[in-house]
Formats: C-alpha cells, sequence, structure tokens
C-alpha cells in the first residue's frame, strides 16, 4: 500500500505520475489484476497549503471515497465483463467478432431477408458496436461514403494523448482514403459488397492500394481503368497515375480514352483493324513527335483522331417534336431525392453526370422498372416504383434493356444463337441432298439436343474437370476433339464445309459465304454493323467481354422490320471501342431512332454525348452530393450551364470539333 498527497502533484507532476504509476502495476501484479483506490478527504488536505483556498474544491469530485478498479475488463462490482478489444472483435468473418444469434449473416437464416433482432442486420456482437471512434462505431463508420470518412478522421477532435497513441494509424487510414478520392471512387462506401463492383471500380481499387505501397521501380499494367468515370474524374486519375510515374515507375495502360492518351509520354498503336486484321504495330513513338509531324504516314486511325485529321461528325440537325414523353415525379431511390423529369420520346438521349451521381439508379431502378412494370408479362403490375408518378408509356409499344450482362450462360451460347443465324444455318445443312437422303432434320445440326451432337462432351466441345481448391480447368473432349459434334454429322457439307467449320468462322468470313442467303446475311452484317466482325459465330458467349454482350444485344434488334415505338436503354456501350467503333455505334443508333424509337444512354464518352438530341445531366457530385437534375435540354444548351461538370467538357469538345470544321 502506498499514499500518494494531491499536494505531490502540484509540487513534481513527472515525478508523482511515474511513482503513481508504478505503483499501480505493482498493485496489478501483486494482486492478480484488481486495485483498490481511496480517496481521503481532499478539500481539507488541499486547503491547507493551496494558495487558492478551500473554495477551489467546492463541488469537486474529490471527496472521501474508495473504489475498485479491475485490467481484467470485467467490473469488480456487478461481474459485467468485456472481451478483450482487437482487430478481430469488429470481423464478423470471426466467431469472436460475430453477432452470436445470427453468426455474422445480419439475418436470422441463411439468404433470409428477416434482419437478425439481436444485431439490427450490424452483424456484429453488441460489445464491437459500444467501441467508438468520435461519436460512432465501426458499422456506421463503414456505411459512409470514402469522401465522408476522409472528411471525418481530417475533422476528428483528439487529445494530445489520444493524437499520440493513434497518429501512425490515423495517417494510415487518411493516405488510403485519400487514394480512393484520387482515383475516383469517394461515392462508394466503405462497406459495399465487392460482387456489386464494376470492374473499372474494382481496379481502380487495386491502383489505390498499390499507390499505397509507395513501390519504386515497379511495373504497372493497367485494362480500361477509366471504365465508368465521367470526364472530371479521369483528370484525377490520370494526375494519380503520373505521380506513380513520377515515383520512377512504369506505367502501361490499354486506353481508349483521348484524355488518358493525351496525358501519355508514348503510345503503342496496334492493328490496323481487329481480329485477322489485326496484331500488328501500326505505329510506336513519343506521342508529341507524332502529333507534330506533318503528317501521319502510319496510316494509324488513332493517330488520325489525336491529331484531328479525322472527327465523329455532329448531326446537321437536331430532333426537335418529341413522340410524346415519359414523365416522372418524386424519384426517390438510393441518392436520388424528389427528382421530377421528363423524357421526350422519339429522340437520341443521354443521361450523364459524374460517377456515383444516380444515372444508373435513375436509369435501372426508376426508368426500367417501371417500364418493366407496364410491358413484360413476367413482370406486368399496376404498381409504381421508387417515384410518386410514371406517366406516357401509352406512347410506347415495348421496351428494351441493353445492358453488359452475358447473352447466354453455357459455353455453347453465341453470337450466332443469339442473333437467330444458328438456326438458319442448320436449316440449310438439314436441306442438303445428303441430309435429307438420312433423313435428317435440322436438330441434328444442334449442339443443345441429343441427335447429332457429340455426346460425351455434350456439345460444348470441351470436358469440365474440377479442380479441388483450385478453378475448374475446361480440357478439350477427346472424342469429338472439340468439334462439338459426331463423326456423321460433321460429313455433311454446305459449300465444302461442315458444321463445325461453319462455327469457327468470323463474322467477316461468312458474310461473304452467306452472301446470297438474306436471314443469314442480314442477321450477320448487323453485328458487323456494330463492330464485330472479328468475332467467330461459334464464340462462346462466356468469353465476350461486357461491351461485346451489349453489342451483340444490340445487333439483334437492327435486322427487326417491325421496330416501332420502342425504348432502347444502354449502359456505356462505348466501353471498349476505338473511334471508329463509336462512329459506327453512333449511327446504329441514330438509326434505331430514325425508325420511330427512343435510345436512352448512360454515357461519358463525348462523342456520344455531343451527337445526342437531349441531355439530362445529374449531379452535380456523387454519393450524398448527387441525385439532382443539374441540366437539361440539347448538347448545345448544356454547354452553357456553368453548374455542371459535363458543360465544361462538352463545351472543349464541341469548340473542338467547330474549330477542325472551319
Amino acid at each position: 500500500m502506498d499514499s500518494i498527497s494531491f499536494l505531490d502533484f502540484l509540487d513534481d507532476p513527472k515525478s508523482t505520475e511515474e511513482r503513481l504509476s508504478e505503483d499501480l502495476e505493482k498493485a496489478l501484479e501483486e494482486s492478480d489484476g484488481l486495485v483498490k483506490i481511496m480517496f481521503k478527504d481532499m478539500v481539507g488536505e488541499v486547503a491547507k497549503g493551496n494558495p487558492l483556498g478551500q473554495e477551489h474544491l467546492k463541488g469537486s469530485p474529490w471527496q472521501p471515497e474508495e473504489f475498485f478498479m479491475s485490467n481484467k475488463l470485467s467490473c469488480p462490482k456487478d461481474g459485467y465483463s468485456y472481451p478483450e478489444v482487437e482487430p478481430r472483435l469488429f470481423s464478423f468473418n470471426s466467431p469472436y467478432g460475430a453477432c452470436p444469434e445470427c453468426n455474422g449473416l445480419g439475418t436470422e437464416h441463411l439468404f433470409g431477408k428477416d434482419v437478425c433482432q439481436v444485431c439490427l442486420g450490424a452483424r456484429l456482437r453488441p460489445e464491437a458496436l459500444k467501441v467508438l471512434i468520435g461519436d460512432k462505431n465501426i458499422v456506421e463508420l463503414t456505411a459512409m461514403s470514402i469522401k465522408d470518412a476522409y472528411d471525418f478522421f481530417i475533422e476528428l477532435k483528439l487529445t494530445e494523448r489520444e493524437k499520440n497513441i493513434s497518429k501512425v494509424v490515423i495517417k494510415e487510414i487518411e493516405s488510403r482514403l485519400e487514394f480512393m478520392v484520387n482515383v475516383g471512387i469517394e461515392y462508394l462506401s466503405l462497406d459495399r459488397r465487392a460482387n456489386t463492383l464494376s470492374g473499372g471500380e474494382a481496379q481502380r481499387i487495386r491502383l489505390a492500394s498499390q499507390l499505397g505501397s509507395g513501390l519504386v521501380g515497379a511495373l504497372y499494367v493497367l485494362d480500361e481503368p477509366t471504365i465508368g468515370l465521367h470526364s472530371r474524374d479521369n483528370a484525377r486519375l490520370v494526375k494519380t497515375l503520373l505521380s506513380l510515374r513520377d515515383l520512377g515507375n512504369t506505367i502501361i495502360v490499354v486506353e481508349h480514352d483521348e484524355d488518358t492518351i493525351f496525358a501519355s509520354d508514348y503510345i503503342v498503336d496496334i492493328g490496323p483493324k481487329a481480329g485477322i486484321h489485326g496484331g500488328h504495330i501500326v505505329v510506336s513513338g513519343y506521342l508529341d513527335d507524332l502529333l507534330t509531324a506533318k503528317e501521319n504516314k502510319s496510316g494509324s486511325d488513332t493517330l488520325d483522331y489525336l491529331r484531328g485529321d479525322k472527327v465523329i461528325e455532329i448531326p446537321e440537325k437536331r430532333r426537335e417534336s418529341p413522340k410524346g414523353e415519359i414523365q416522372i415525379t418524386g424519384g426517390n431511390i438510393f441518392n436520388i431525392k424528389n427528382l421530377n423529369v421528363k423524357l421526350p420520346l422519339g429522340k437520341f438521349i443521354t443521361i450523364t453526370g459524374v460517377s456515383g451521381s444516380g444515372k444508373s439508379s435513375f436509369v435501372y431502378e426508376i426508368l426500367h422498372k417501371n417500364l418493366q412494370a407496364r410491358f413484360e408479362r413476367k413482370y406486368r403490375s399496376a404498381e409504381i416504383y421508387n417515384c410518386k408518378s410514371f406517366t406516357g408509356t401509352e406512347y410506347l409499344g415495348r421496351a428494351i434493356l441493353i445492358n453488359q450482362s452475358p447473352i447466354g450462360r453455357t459455353p455453347r451460347s453465341n453470337p450466332a444463337t443469339y442473333t437467330g443465324a444458328w438456326t438458319f444455318i442448320r436449316e440449310l445443312f438439314a436441306e442438303t441432298a445428303e441430309a435429307r437422303a438420312k433423313g435428317w432434320k435440322a436438330s441434328r445440326f444442334s449442339f443443345n439436343v441429343k441427335g447429332g451432337r457429340c455426346e460425351t462432351c455434350h456439345g460444348n466441345g470441351e470436358i469440365e474437370v474440377e479442380m479441388h481448391f483450385l478453378p475448374t480447368v475446361y480440357v478439350p473432349c477427346d472424342v469429338c476433339n472439340g468439334k462439338r459434334f459426331m463423326k456423321e454429322t460433321l460429313e455433311v457439307k454446305y459449300k465444302h464445309k461442315n458444321i463445325y467449320d461453319i462455327l469457327t468462322m468470323t463474322v467477316e468470313e461468312a458474310l461473304k459465304f452467306f452472301e446470297d442467303i438474306p436471314a443469314i446475311y442480314d442477321r450477320l452484317k448487323s453485328l458487323d454493323d456494330v463492330g464485330l466482325s472479328y468475332l467467330e459465330l461459334g464464340q462462346s458467349a462466356t468469353t465476350l467481354s461486357g461491351g461485346e454482350a451489349q453489342r451483340v444485344k444490340i445487333s439483334s434488334e437492327l435486322y427487326r422490320s417491325h421496330l416501332q415505338k420502342t425504348i432502347y436503354l444502354l449502359d456505356e456501350p462505348t466501353i471498349g471501342l476505338h473511334y471508329e467503333d463509336v462512329k459506327k455505334l453512333i449511327e446504329i443508333l441514330q438509326k434505331l431512332v430514325n425508325k420511330g424509337n427512343t435510345v436512352v444512354v448512360i454515357e461519358h464518352n463525348m462523342d456520344i454525348i455531343k451527337s445526342c438530341d437531349y441531355i439530362i445531366d445529374i449531379g452535380p457530385d456523387g454519393g450524398s452530393g448527387g441525385g439532382n437534375i443539374v441540366a437539361k435540354g440539347t448538347p448545345e444548351e448544356i454547354a452553357d450551364n456553368s453548374n455542371s461538370y459535363t458543360a465544361k467538357y462538352l463545351s472543349k469538345s464541341l469548340k473542338q470539333y467547330r474549330g477542325h470544321k472551319k
């Protein structure tokens, strides 16, 4: 037992603190973690030698008192204990931190929707939620957007002692959040599920983690990191890439974005075209030298557009008179609050705005859900989704969502089957003399049903081999050698080609082969029109990129002769497209509108935006700073709007075009 006077803290605070610390440490050691603290009548004692007198301590807590304290995370009075505070306490993937009722699921049952009544969906044990930073627990903190979390830690008020304890950790948190802000994903919440991220968002998160590593002399390879980014966010991403370069690293970027290309030091252009017409270095060199040369001797299309020798044309006239309108009032979903907007029909419309501003929420959750409820039998309902009123559907006949989801879930799905060309090809083979002699119908040439397909691989051409603890491996079928059909089926030929030979043709080759058969030629021509001439007819749907899948869906609409009063909804169809492909895409979308339809496109590409009839700009920022209509009107009207981030870059694009035309 030791006795320390309050006056000692006034006379020699440092040594007294050390003495008190040593005493407590010794007492805890001797008593196995339990210590008794006693306070005498401090008012009377201090008043004797305190120049401020007894009045100074009146009403203070320093009254005669004694109590027990423990370092065992338990209360010696009522026995309440607390678990050891360590990282696993805040993980719902650990039994130590997970809610004991739902085991960290947040719901009462696996795949259920009823929220756990103990953790209320927080997924953590109650004790973890009582640990606060500032006034927030870990669930409240991770529900913030990256930008809000960054601001929270910057503005966090701490005592000097707390700052000394936490400065290293908080510095790391702030720097990592800042990296994510710099690569344009500040609108994402920290608890966003990984499987809901786009490819571009996931790539930028990985890029942010590399920025934090501070590596020097590394080689970074990025594949279209600007996917899903507004021009404003592109500028920040480019700045981040340049800072990585300036640290002493090498950055290789596969990219079509003009701003990113202009920021590069050196370019390598591969082509000249796609598929069998590509694979060659068309031009390579330092960008400044190539741009300032008197002429483009390489013949590179990319360089022609960068130099301004070629441009994507703007329509001479914008469509003015709408064919009715869809009117939405009280839109309310995610960051969209009380949105009111009118969509003029019979026009080419783009939905613009910075990343996370609410464009997808508007198109998918409000526009598409309500159109789906009116036109799709499976979802037909009188219910109005995520808004107060939704009117104007009487001006439409159907609604088609053309997104980047796969065109099929199995390797047997391919561009030929999706567009319907394969049905006519099978019928053509069934009409050959050899097939008719054997009594074979079109089903004989299908790899989806029994009859003519290889039954060992079920028409896939590959055998699936399950690997323990490793991804599934596909190996060529050793019976059909990957040709998908029986030997007898492959003996039937049309123009010296069997059914497997047709599957291995590119769209370009097949166009020439079937040029005298309109039912097949028209469907294949639509694939060529959307820039997919390099695809093989039998290319598995699972190997197509999101952009390719989207363009296959567009192509399937082009050969329909009865198109009218359809509204098409597209989500960034320019992903992965070169200038020439974007030019083709614009021509196709304009054709759809010319047939009496409406096209609504979520887009960041300025060539698409400047070519449309009407723009709805949502923002002004991402996350909680978005969800409002910032501007609406023709591209020329938007370009003059000082409140819109899109306007700044659209105005620049329009000026460049006008300067070129002069």
